[in-house]
């Protein structure tokens, strides 16, 4: 039997190159993509789509009930940056479209489900340099909060009903396809557009503020094979440590020069999403995704920024 895999919240960032790859090594009509809001997929990546809700059960309970899921990908969501403008809202729909997802997979005997976390789950008395699995984690936004206890609901389900759920702490994630989506690492997306629109950016983080990054073409890459990796292989059933590359803005910057030599950065915008960034950490141990799943990254900061400006020249 085909397998039939739900891509829910794929108009975002992550959701509108995921459901892209996942149909090239399915069949288009496998892949239903599924958003509370009508896609703007140009015609080649056109195929089945469903309105959703995750916070309206009946509407969820209809999709499921209609495909019958071999696999969803959950990635409806809050980010930091916008939570905090609606904490109760990114509660609500983080926490309890979770649920709902994962109630349903059992229900109707969905093999997979996968659901992102966050470098948001770590904070203030986390370590800040090489960031293990296992550690102190006191997020200081409801973001980060939502993503904690979810991390412990997925492990939680997988425990007392053996639902297979995966996850991954995703980096901030750098990509020329779509606009983000009010996180606190969107600069260094926003920067690149401003690098060739106007040859000049202003930071919304300090100099020295170095996070934890990754090209979203080892975002996806890597969410696929950790979904396809043997169940006997995962270790972690809350979310996996993942890492690519960690950089400042002065960094970027830099690299950004050798492909534009007048490019100009200041710091004269200040935002609370530096606040989010101080709690958040420098780089991360991803040694249990490499060890479960060999896990590599193959984007560095020269190859992203080549690949970023390059493509943003040609869209």
């Amino acid at each position: 039997m085909a397998e039939t895999i739900l891509v829910i919240g794929s108009n975002g960032q992550i959701g509108t190159e995921l459901v892209t790859e996942l149909r090239s090594i399915y069949s288009v009509n496998q892949i239903v993509a599924c958003d509370i809001r009508r896609p703007d997929y140009d015609t080649k990546n056109a195929g089945p789509f469903e309105f959703v809700n995750v916070l309206d059960k009946e509407n969820l309970k209809s999709v499921f009930h209609k495909y019958k899921p071999s696999q969803v990908y959950l990635l409806a969501a809050l980010l930091s940056a916008t939570g905090e403008q609606n904490p109760k809202l990114a509660w609500d729909l983080n926490m309890n479209g979770l649920l709902n997802i994962l109630d349903f997979a059992i229900d109707f005997g969905t093999k997979k489900v996968y659901w992102p976390s966050s470098i948001a789950v770590f904070g203030p008395h986390s370590p800040k340099l090489n960031t293990p699995q296992f550690c102190t984690m006191d997020p200081n936004t409801v973001y980060g909060i939502s993503k904690l206890a979810g991390e412990r609901w997925c492990e939680y389900y997988f425990q007392k009903y053996g639902l297979d759920v995966r996850s991954i702490r995703y980096p901030g994630l750098i990509s020329w396809k779509a606009m983000p989506g009010g996180g606190t690492t969107d600069y260094a997306i926003h920067i690149f557009h401003e690098a060739l629109k106007k040859g000049s950016y202003s930071s919304f983080l300090s100099a020295e503020t170095e996070l934890p990054m990754m090209y979203m073409d080892d975002a996806i890459r890597g969410t696929i094979e950790l979904m396809d990796a043997p169940a006997d292989k995962i270790t972690i059933r809350s979310s996996y440590n993942f890492g690519g590359v960690s950089f400042n803005p002065e960094q970027l910057a830099t690299e950004i020069r050798k492909h534009i030599p007048d490019f100009k950065l200041n710091y004269t915008q200040k935002d609370s999403r530096q606040n989010i960034a101080n709690s958040w950490p420098q780089n991360i141990d991803d040694s249990f995704a490499k060890k479960d799943w060999n896990w590599t990254p193959e984007f560095n900061l020269e190859k992203l920024t080549l690949a970023m400006l390059t493509n943003l020249k040609k869209s």
